[in-house]
């Protein structure tokens, strides 16, 4: 069992010991502490699918009502949903329950601030800070605040991607697209039916019960995704679209089946806004250098930020970005809110499809073709991951094609490939991305440091 308690919240498995899983006493004390810092009057609570969900959702309400607050329960949504909406209640913050990619055993808090975005990591570290403390002070019976319950979220959602500039609805309309979804038991089978209907597309939902019984692993990796690409093969379809269980990563299958490629949502998404848009662009250090060469062939300036999407927003907003994001299907469009958002993508890539009158696979082939390889390793209490990263830094010190950054774990970056490792903020792993010309050559690149770190656990 596992607690992972960072700098964006907390996370972890369900059930077992308290200090060790996330249950209903650890629950009340980062709720508590991340009250005490708000130090407001209302906050937003809103979260995915997940079994544990109505628990978890309980416990935080109660809480938040026990430090006097007004909680508006928004129920199941997404997490661009429930960050929109701290932004219209006017509220002081937000608590989404999620635990995102990972698998059913594990739920989450996530954070955000007044304006409906994740915490810094001062902010964050103050309430860790507080929770270690433990120095709580609740409401008297007079004070005790109260729970409003607010269903109208997700229309107010789908009506604002509706209504951004850049997603031409008459275009989409007239195209008549036909997709399949794969919503994995999640929040996504409750909004992206009604988006799709707003936009004129003809649609079939692969997993569209929100029960929580993930139907595969839900992370949006072509790995978990054999049911939506067979599908996609027989004909019918004019692109499948996969969502995580909180909605914020977005992953296309083409026509013909096969993966447009995660990495690829943002560089496609981005040339679009870049073809209307002059401005500048920015993704994490561990994302495709396609966006860096759509970025250019546009006249823009693209910056790497340290991974994490606090990381990433902090930087465009620094930049002046105007579309930015993450390789893993995180599309952030400043023009709707500084969020990863699915609907913000599917709107804006499909915009582009029928403006160029595309297929998804044509549409695919107009970009750079890069191969990046993710890979993982899984950490034990022994591991020094400190002393690893050091290690990886000597090995290359004397090489003079290789540039080294250590703003977010090492990377090194040659002319024509580069390799990321570091340790995740949300899993006890240590991830290890690597981009070359072909998967082969990017997989051995990363099979490389991953070695460096098995001969050190």
């Amino acid at each position: 069992m596992t607690l992972i308690k960072s700098i964006s919240g907390i996370r972890g498995t369900i059930g077992g010991c308290t200090g060790d899983t996330l249950n209903p006493l650890d629950i009340v004390k980062f709720t508590t502490a991340y009250a005490t810092f708000i130090g407001g009057k209302r906050i937003v609570v809103g979260r995915d699918g997940r079994i544990s969900g109505p628990m978890v959702r309980d416990v935080v309400c109660g809480t938040l009502v026990g430090m006097g607050y007004e909680v508006i329960d928004i129920g199941l949504a997404t997490t661009p949903t429930t960050e929109l909406a701290v932004r219209w209640h006017e509220a002081d913050g937000g608590i989404i329950i999620t635990a995102s990619h990972n698998p059913t055993q594990w739920n989450a808090l996530k954070l955000l601030n007044r304006e409906g975005e994740f915490l810094t990591a001062a902010d964050g570290a103050e309430v860790l800070a507080i929770a270690d403390k433990e120095d709580f002070v609740y409401a008297p019976v007079e004070k005790l605040g109260h729970v409003i319950k607010d269903d109208t979220m997700n229309q107010r959602h789908v009506q604002s991607v509706l209504d951004l500039k850049l997603v031409d609805v008459e275009a989409i309309k007239t195209r008549k697209f036909r997709v399949c979804a794969d919503t994995i038991n999640s929040v996504g089978g409750i909004i992206l039916p009604e988006l799709f209907k707003a936009l004129g597309v003809d649609f079939e939902i692969l997993n569209s019960e929100c029960t929580g019984q993930f139907a595969h692993n839900p992370e949006p990796l072509e790995k978990n995704l054999q049911g939506i690409m067979d599908k996609m093969r027989q004909g019918g379809f004019d692109l499948g679209i996969v969502v995580d269980p909180d909605v914020d990563r977005l992953a296309f299958i083409c026509e013909d089946g096969k993966m447009f490629g995660e990495e690829y949502t943002l560089v496609s998404v981005a040339d679009y806004v870049l073809a209307h848009t002059t401005g500048n662009t920015v993704s994490n250090l561990s994302s495709t250098r396609a966006l860096r060469d759509v970025t250019e062939k546009h006249g823009g300036k693209y910056t790497a930020a340290a991974v994490g999407e606090v990381n990433v927003t902090t930087k465009m907003k620094e930049v002046g970005a105007v579309i930015g994001g993450e390789g893993n299907g995180g599309v952030i469009y400043p023009e709707s809110h500084y969020g990863r958002d699915a609907l913000v993508g599917i709107g804006l890539f499909l915009s582009s499809l029928a403006q160029k009158g595309m297929k998804a696979s044509e549409l695919r082939r107009t970009f750079p073709d890069y191969q990046i390889a993710k890979n993982r390793i899984d950490l034990t209490p022994e591991t020094d991951v400190d002393a690893i990263l050091v290690k990886v830094k000597e090995m290359f010190a004397s090489d003079n094609e290789a540039v080294v950054n250590d703003i977010d774990g090492v990377k090194i970056d040659f002319p024509d490939k580069w390799v990321h490792l570091r340790k995740s903020n949300t899993e006890p792993i240590i991830r290890v991305y690597s981009e070359a010309q072909t998967m082969e050559e990017a997989d051995q690149l990363g099979k490389k440091l991953m070695q460096v770190v098995y001969d050190m656990q």
